[in-house]
């Protein structure tokens, strides 16, 4: 794969036909904002695995005088949702009525982000694509027929219309099967006549409250009427290339910001060897370990990400604690996800870098069968106690593993990336940005060269270093020997995530890259 290259438009995401949705609305005219809600809708349709319009979304957009905004669809427990539900039991399901305890907000950060847009396409045209790929059929990839089988016996059992949906057969859809989904495209019309705040308030509104009481979710029609996208500050910080962009608490932002930080202030001679990684990984450790002390709903949280990232000297601490010749032990569990982040820029300079997600795959497991929206899990997460960090109480919002990114370079380039992948995130984010920026790696070598993952993901339970063949023979045994517990998954793996980038140049210059790991595409005009 190469990296893309125009001059008018450019588009990344995990599925070409997401990425033609997006180049589709560039080349009508349309804003990198619209680009990015005709993706957004298309990945909920022919990535029904990965992301859904009943998850939770968030958005860097980068304008083009220069200011960088956020917007937060996140979405809070319900109102019943609290330990009484949940008594007698150790956790929160993560599957099925009692998972799905969280407002869904993509839909409300869609239109945020088009409110104060200048782009002037109808809502009809941005969700056409996505309209048609659910009412005609789309092919399920490799993919999304892999996960479909795996978790298949977790699904098909779970009120609603998953198995109706995904196994009309009686048996997973295959590689290359048409998947239709008609309630889907009929909700996705009603949003285009309704407008998106239907998804909140009147008739679409009633439907989803109607489904979810059905099946027995604590989510109810006062908390859709009540729910509201934010738009808090993004969090920042300044690296040696230039300035670094990502999304506040609940996210895990700040964990990605911190291990681009602290490598920054370390000697790496060159790319992807021993020193390379063993130093992203130790970051990663640091950047984790106080993630998962203070991060969370900023509401209930005792500690100032920014203020961390603007203090020199606590970083240079930080950055003490990283011994070059020496791994930390790291049994620590990890935080799953399943994602999908897309981002584009314009000819006008806008830039945006948007990720969104149902937590698991395929979320909580239920398919709501007036609307045929899949339901998101995120607030499974929560742990049943009564105070600490993300505890469960309504009103409160989860932990997300869920963090765009986005840079502004001191030669005047303007990258937006990122990747799904859960804890994987922040750690493919320093690899890719770290490759291009301080070593100069062309775009897409960036992000399909080897990666590595500390901790789990795809429900995985392992908390090992996970490295991807690709790298010189003796890194792995050097990683080895620092203390490492090394686990070598092959080549190109999935685990690794689906990344992508977008880069705007001074003179106007674009370029676009996707994972060769993912169906995607990144395409321009």
């Amino acid at each position: 794969m190469k990296t893309k290259r125009a001059d008018n438009g450019m588009v990344s995401s995990p599925h070409y036909l997401a990425s033609r949705a997006g180049l589709s609305v560039l080349r009508a005219g349309g804003s990198a904002v619209e680009a990015c809600v005709a993706m957004a809708a298309a990945l909920a349709v022919v990535y029904p695995h990965m992301t859904s319009i009943g998850g939770d979304g968030f958005w860097l957009i980068r304008e083009a005088d220069g200011r960088v905004h956020a917007i937060h669809g996140c979405g809070a427990a319900a109102a019943k949702a609290d330990l009484a539900l949940y008594e007698g039991l150790e956790a929160i399901p993560w599957r099925g009525p009692l998972a799905a305890n969280t407002v869904a907000g993509t839909i409300s950060a869609w239109n945020a982000a088009l409110a104060s847009d200048y782009g002037d396409l109808p809502l009809e045209r941005l969700l056409r694509d996505a309209v048609a790929y659910a009412r005609q059929g789309v092919a399920i990839s490799a993919g999304g027929a892999t996960i479909a089988a795996a978790k298949s016996s977790e699904l098909r059992g779970q009120p609603g219309s998953y198995a109706s949906v995904f196994e009309p057969d009686g048996q997973p859809l295959r590689h290359g099967q048409l998947l239709r989904q008609l309630a889907l495209a009929s909700t996705l019309i009603r949003l285009a006549e309704e407008g998106l705040d239907s998804f909140y308030h009147g008739g679409l509104a009633a439907d989803i409250a109607a489904d979810l009481r059905d099946l027995g979710s604590p989510v109810s029609a006062k908390d859709l009427a009540g729910h509201r996208a934010s738009r808090p500050r993004p969090l920042s910080a300044s690296v040696s290339d230039g300035v670094l962009y990502n999304t506040a608490p609940p996210t895990q932002g700040a964990a990605s910001l911190l291990i681009l930080t602290l490598l920054d202030r370390m000697p790496i001679a060159a790319p992807d060897g021993f020193d390379f990684i063993h130093t992203l990984v130790e970051a990663t450790k640091q950047a984790f370990l106080w993630r998962d002390e203070h991060c969370g709903d900023p509401a209930f949280m005792d500690s100032d990400p920014q203020a961390l990232l603007d203090d020199g000297d606590a970083l240079d601490m930080l950055a003490t604690r990283i011994d070059p010749f020496r791994a930390l032990p790291w049994p620590q569990p990890g935080q799953p996800g399943d994602t999908c982040w897309f981002g584009a820029v314009d000819g006008r300079g806008q830039v945006v870098s948007c990720i969104q997600s149902t937590y698991f795959e395929f979320g909580s497991g239920l398919v709501l069968p007036r609307t045929g929206i899949t339901w998101q899990n995120r607030g499974a997460s929560f742990r049943l106690a009564r105070k600490g960090w993300n505890a469960l109480r309504p009103g409160r919002e989860p932990f997300h593993t869920l963090n765009p990114a986005l840079a502004t370079f001191r030669d005047g380039r303007v990258m937006a990336y990122g990747t799904m992948g859960g804890e994987g995130q922040p750690q493919t984010q320093a690899a890719i940005f770290s490759r291009y920026a301080r070593f100069g790696v062309d775009l897409q070598s960036a992000i399909s060269a080897p990666r590595w993952l500390l901790g789990r993901t795809w429900g995985d339970a392992s908390t090992t270093l996970k490295i991807e063949d690709g790298f010189d023979a003796d890194v792995y045994d050097a990683l080895a020997a620092t203390g490492h517990d090394v686990e070598r998954v092959g080549a190109l793996t999935s685990m690794m995530g689906h990344a992508g980038a977008v880069v705007r140049h001074p003179d106007g210059r674009l370029e676009g890259a996707t994972d060769p790991r993912s169906d995607g595409e990144a395409a321009g005009w």
